[in-house]
């Protein structure tokens, strides 16, 4: 593994592909989503990460199965999510289930909590979208003693009490997962990742470049003041979104089509706009090179990269090349460029220490 981490995301969504017009199946959809992983593997990528969702037109309602199949079928690719629900999850449930595929992968399992962007889900598993920003707190409360302790007492105010329980299996040689706190908009997200000495993850994808700037500033003064570190010793992760081809004409006119059927950019300005000022990268390898190094100049170093690949109904042909182009030309270059201007002290991303490091 190297300093900062790079790999893919997906969130699961099932959408009509506008250039065929066809809407693939779930279960092509779910095939897809593994089909991309194995290709991240083979090309180099040091990470898979999948959302959660449970409602349409969304997959991915459980991370911890798709994951495990996953583990068994690559040998080096960290797993992750790029979203555990640690509002509508039981934190007992999460503890288990993580603990265990913690295990199958052999150490290569972190995850990433969030409370998600979806109301309606919250009823659905018996909470109120109200309670939000406490229930957060509390499950991961919750979840870090259970993985901390092997007997736990305790009592909150949204779940049932629990005496003396023990969640099993325990992490494995007691190391429990890392854990990256995803955050769109919340100081209060940064301010848990630092109390618990945790990474913070940061959206970067909509907004404008530099807009999260502020948010791991605190993230990281924080940080220090909890007694974790110098502020640059925090770790930091961020969000972005490509679409790469040998010539920036090219990406920006495969791109316009998945572009302006995107729930969130369709019907908006034009991609051409967007793409300027905000962390959207649609152009050459060398813009992408040229765009993720101005990340690091604004954020400072970090250590772990994800990027969209899938969006907006983008065929799996598509997806994969997208996965080919940055393991073969893109990010081998960031590697060598992040590596030869990180600060002294700044510590390497972090992996389970049953994960060799070369």
């Amino acid at each position: 593994m190297t300093a900062v981490q790079f790999g893919i995301f997906t969130i699961g969504d099932v959408t009509v592909d506008p250039v065929s017009g066809r809407r693939p199946t779930e279960n092509e959809r779910i095939r897809m989503m593994t089909a991309m992983a194995l290709k991240a593997e083979e090309v180099g990528l040091d990470v898979f990460a999948t959302g959660e969702h449970h409602n349409p037109p969304f997959v991915p309602s459980a991370p911890p199965v798709l994951l495990a199949n996953l583990a068994a079928r690559t040998e080096r690719l960290l797993l992750s999510t790029s979203t555990t629900l640690i509002t509508t999850n039981d934190p007992v449930k999460i503890a288990e289930d993580y603990a265990l595929l913690q295990h199958l992968a052999e150490g290569r399992l972190d995850l990433m909590t969030g409370r998600g962007n979806t109301p309606s889900v919250y009823p659905w598993f018996g909470q109120d979208h109200r309670d939000a920003i406490p229930l957060a707190a509390e499950n991961y409360a919750l979840l870090h003693t259970l993985w901390r302790r092997e007997r736990v007492t305790w009592q909150g105010e949204f779940r049932t009490p629990l005496q003396n329980f023990t969640s099993t299996p325990r992490p494995l040689d007691g190391v429990p997962p890392f854990v990256w706190h995803g955050s769109v908009r919340s100081p209060e997200v940064a301010e848990k990742a630092a109390f618990y000495g945790d990474g913070f993850f940061v959206n970067n994808i909509f907004a404008p470049t530099g807009h999260y700037k502020p948010l791991v500033e605190f993230y990281r003064e924080r940080y220090a003041h909890h007694g974790h570190g110098a502020p640059e010793q925090a770790v930091v992760g961020l969000g972005g979104q490509t679409f790469i081809k040998p010539r920036s004409q090219d990406a920006i006119n495969g791109f316009r089509p998945y572009y302006n059927n995107s729930p969130v950019y369709g019907g908006g300005p034009a991609l051409e706009e967007v793409a300027a000022r905000t962390p959207l990268t649609v152009g050459s390898p060398q813009h992408a090179i040229e765009k993720t190094l101005e990340f690091r100049e604004i954020y400072g170093d970090y250590q772990r990269q994800l990027f969209h690949v899938d969006h907006g109904g983008m065929p799996l042909e598509a997806a994969l090349e997208q996965i080919e182009i940055l393991g073969t030309e893109v990010v081998p270059v960031l590697r060598k460029e992040m590596e030869s201007i990180r600060r002294p002290g700044v510590p390497d991303a972090p992996v389970h220490p049953a994960v060799p490091r070369d």
